[in-house]
């Protein structure tokens, strides 16, 4: 049977306060959706930053509900930032049996609608089928796979486009005690999943035009985010996120419009310190 995970299909950040974290974005230079909002049973909503081929998910809860108990449990545990990855799959229902097949625990697949609020007045609805995979085999966050039934209504040409010139995602990265063991268990979830030696760590590739995944033990971390609070991203979930850039002095010349501070690495990339970015570390690159 086919492996059914082809690829990241977005992240999401889990955030105190949805439109705060809005605002921080806007200041990077990305150019965000309108709000969104999911059931009142879910009593979440949502902002999302779309590039050609993923996207990113400001994800917060706006009232306490049952369903979003672990959500708020995260939040007060962990805080804020990365703490999700979505994958892309053709057939959500396909692909639980398709992971049995290869020894991957997973949860029952779910459907679900939300309004999706147009940018230029208006609404839609964005539908989607989910798969989670089992807690117990995930090292970091939360971990599932999306089947979008409605792609025109998420990927709309007026949202791919961004002041900072951001094109995709490049990387997630997150730490571990054990990057090589934490690369090779996330292999397995991608069906050209491969890890190899990189940056001090671990790089696995999952599928094409797809971000990468990157495992690094703390010590490369702080070495790869020079004077950057690594703690101020969340334990549970991922680390930084690396989205990548057309010009990176145009993206350098946005911040500083902005007024938003910045890490210039020896790499060429421009780092975003978790504090103005919702508990995330953004890595602004070229590559």
């Amino acid at each position: 049977m086919t492996h059914p995970v082809l690829g990241v299909d977005h992240a999401y950040l889990l955030v105190h306060d949805l439109d705060v974290s809005a605002e921080h974005y806007r200041r990077l230079g990305f150019t965000l959706s309108p709000r969104g909002l999911h059931s009142p049973q879910m009593g979440t909503g949502n902002y999302t930053i779309v590039f050609e081929n993923d996207y990113l998910e400001l994800l917060g809860v706006v009232s306490e509900t049952t369903l979003n108990t672990q959500q708020r449990e995260a939040l007060a545990r962990y805080g804020e930032g990365v703490q999700a990855i979505a994958n892309r799959t053709d057939r959500a229902d396909a692909a639980k049996p398709a992971l049995d097949a290869l020894g991957i625990g997973t949860g029952d697949v779910a459907a679900f609608s939300r309004p999706l609020p147009l940018p230029g007045g208006g609404e839609g609805t964005a539908s989607f089928r989910t798969l989670s995979f089992e807690p117990w085999e995930v090292p970091l966050g939360h971990f599932f796979l999306c089947q979008h039934e409605t792609p025109h209504m998420v990927w709309r040409p007026e949202l791919q486009r961004h002041d900072s010139g951001a094109v995709a995602l490049g990387a997630i990265v997150g730490i571990s005690d054990r990057p090589r063991e934490t690369a090779e268990t996330y292999a397995r979830f991608y069906a050209a999943g491969e890890v190899s030696e990189a940056e001090s760590g671990y790089r696995v590739t999952t599928g094409k035009n797809s971000a990468s995944l990157v495992f690094l033990d703390k010590t490369a971390a702080e070495d790869m985010f020079p004077h950057t609070d690594i703690a101020g991203t969340p334990a549970n979930g991922f680390t930084a996120l690396r989205i990548r850039v057309r010009d990176i002095k145009h993206t350098r010349d946005v911040l500083l419009e902005h007024g938003v501070a910045f890490v210039a690495t020896s790499r060429g990339g421009l780092i975003v310190k978790p504090q103005d970015a919702s508990g995330a570390i953004i890595e602004f690159a070229e590559h």
